[in-house]
């Protein structure tokens, strides 16, 4: 193999590993990010459930590191209390959120393969913030076709974070809108995909 072969290999297997979704086009320059501001300050967990799931053979499922602080933040600055996750993966966004959540702070976390969520579990266990999340296995959008059908959890929900099937990003949203509260934010990832929105509307 050629070196620039052995080099794109590994450049990919890094990209891979970081659950990289940047719009930097630059691996080096997103590493150097990571490395310098973002790794320093993640919690201990959190690296221990990033370091789990980059072992997982769908790890680029995951939400970046930078992602995940920046959930956190988020959650923090709205004062966020009553939440939502739907796409849950191994837990990484789960445990950002939960860890900025107050302790008597919920999330209703629905995704279709609980062995995944299991997976970081243990993880989520010893953070000692298992107790703010509510797991629901299976598809979303009849759980929140109930919820909507009920009425009691109209505006109810602080924050809303989407990281699933993205053909359903729709769908969700119709259902969401009446779930979120007045002033409240719904979240959803991928919706850039790494640039190609704003490159497909550069080239129209």
């Amino acid at each position: 193999m050629s070196q620039t072969a052995v080099a794109t290999e590994n450049q990919a297997g890094r990209h891979q590993e970081v659950g990289h979704k940047s719009l930097l086009q630059s691996d080096d320059l997103y590493q150097y990010i990571l490395e310098t501001s973002v790794y320093p300050r993640e919690p201990e967990p959190m690296k221990e459930l990033r370091e789990i799931t980059a072992n997982h053979p769908w790890n680029i499922m995951t939400t970046s590191a930078d992602e995940g602080q920046f959930l956190n933040m988020l959650l923090k600055l709205i004062n966020a209390k009553n939440t939502m996750e739907i796409g849950v993966y191994t837990g990484y966004s789960l445990l950002a959120t939960a860890l900025a959540l107050p302790d008597d702070g919920k999330i209703l976390a629905m995704d279709i393969n609980k062995e995944n969520y299991e997976l970081g579990l243990p993880v989520i266990e010893k953070a000692g913030v298992a107790h703010k999340i509510e797991f629901k296995e299976g598809p979303a959008l009849p759980v929140l076709d109930q919820m909507v059908a009920d009425g009691k959890y109209d505006g109810t929900y602080d924050f809303i974070f989407v990281d699933a099937d993205k053909d359903n990003y729709l769908n969700y949203h119709k259902r969401l809108i009446d779930l979120v509260k007045v002033g409240g934010v719904i979240g959803y990832d991928n919706t850039l995909w790494n640039g190609s929105v704003v490159a497909h509307r550069m080239r129209r």
